[in-house]
């Protein structure tokens, strides 16, 4: 009954978390697009992908506290319903400015849900099975950014990209059927809470001080790299050589490794730990990022895509499993939605990072060695910070 009940709440949330994917894919294609429809610059298609992360940071902190406060089943509804309905909303748009205003609070849902859900998940899952049940909630980004790769291949040349991102706007239908289908973990109805000042004070308090420290820096090296690397992915392609719907169809062909990575890394989570895992899988995106950002050859721009993206969001799975972890349930949102709102300062400063180097002239692979310089980091945090959280009973 209980595994029943486990392949629920993973399926429920793991769709909650497609959805998310399929918006932040689709933007990546879309930047691209609006490129040649705006007459964007390279500065502005990095401030968009930069204001999302804005708004994802400051979702990512509210929500997390909030969850705290009103239970984590009611904001993953809420967060659901915002980014939904202002995916809809954008495509309206029909100037840079107002575009980019309208991603803020689309940021601001994505980056509230995604801390909240796996928290959520977390708490109802046995401890010898948590780590890999978040893992596998995570692979479902890969499925999002999957159907965001077809979607764009196939929709965005042909109807252009509103028709493309009406369809997100759909996923708000979603969040009613998920209001009644998962019920809210026991030890969150049952506790006291705190007031919000006491939750923050708590999370950066001497017992967690130091797996704040380490989730900080963690988070920000990997969102700083993913996002300024992915987001920008179709339109390195273009810089390469490679014409727009080219570049949308190898994108697409880099992302099923996510898959993969995402399976492994949940086979290997509860047999190597959490530590391991992320260790191995950040030194293989370095690596890949690395020598993606050198190659010269469509065969090895693959290769190392695929490689990147295998890695890279196997260590995703892996830092959502870990976080939560590291916390008591009474600050357990509060913590994980603040590292996650740290780690978006990342996400703000890497597109609008590749936008200024690209402008001066900075080659790519100096772009690419700078954010394999960041993943270096957060291995070392981890390494140097970090505990083994494998088996640890949350309460």
């Amino acid at each position: 009954m209980r595994r029943v009940s486990e392949r629920k709440l993973l399926t429920v949330a793991g769709f909650a978390w497609l959805f998310d994917a399929l918006d932040v894919g689709l933007l990546s294609f879309i930047i691209a697009a609006l490129k040649n429809e705006w007459q964007l610059s390279t500065v502005q298609m990095g401030w968009i992908g930069s204001i999302s992360s804005i708004g994802m940071a400051v979702g990512a902190l509210f929500f997390g506290i909030l969850a705290d406060r009103i239970g984590r089943r009611d904001v993953l509804v809420l967060t659901l319903l915002l980014f939904s309905i202002g995916s809809g909303i954008s495509v309206l748009a029909t100037s840079f400015t107002v575009f980019a205003i309208i991603r803020f609070f689309v940021g601001a849902g994505l980056g509230g849900e995604l801390p909240v859900a796996s928290t959520l998940v977390a708490e109802r899952v046995a401890p010898e099975r948590r780590g890999r049940i978040v893992v596998l909630l995570e692979s479902f980004w890969a499925g999002g950014w999957i159907c965001a790769a077809v979607i764009a291949y196939f929709v965005i040349p042909r109807f252009g990209w509103r028709i493309a991102a009406l369809g997100t706007a759909l996923t708000a239908i979603y969040a009613l059927y998920i209001r009644w289908q998962i019920h809210e973990p026991v030890m969150i109805t049952q506790k006291t809470r705190p007031t919000l000042l006491q939750n923050i004070h708590a999370v950066w308090s001497a017992p967690y001080a130091k797996a704040t420290l380490m989730l900080w820096l963690l988070w920000f090296t990997v969102v700083f790299s993913y996002y300024g690397m992915f987001l920008w992915l179709p339109s390195v392609l273009v810089v390469k050589g490679y014409s727009l719907l080219n570049s949308f169809g190898y994108v697409l062909a880099m992302t099923l490794a996510q898959l993969p990575g995402y399976f492994t890394a949940a086979w290997l989570i509860e047999k190597w730990g959490r530590k391991w895992v992320l260790i191995v899988y950040l030194l293989g995106t370095a690596l890949s990022a690395y020598y993606f950002g050198n190659a010269t050859s469509l065969g090895s721009l693959l290769v190392f895509g695929a490689l990147l993206s295998f890695f890279d969001l196997g260590a995703w799975g892996a830092m959502y499993a870990y976080s939560p972890e590291q916390y008591p349930a009474v600050v357990r949102g509060t913590g994980t939605g603040m590292a996650a709102a740290f780690g978006r300062i990342g996400g703000i400063i890497g597109p609008l990072l590749v936008g200024y180097l690209l402008t001066a002239q900075v080659s790519v692979n100096v772009i690419f060695g700078i954010f394999t310089g960041a993943i270096v980091v957060g291995i070392l945090a981890v390494a140097v910070l970090g505990e083994e959280t494998r088996g640890r009973i949350l309460v």
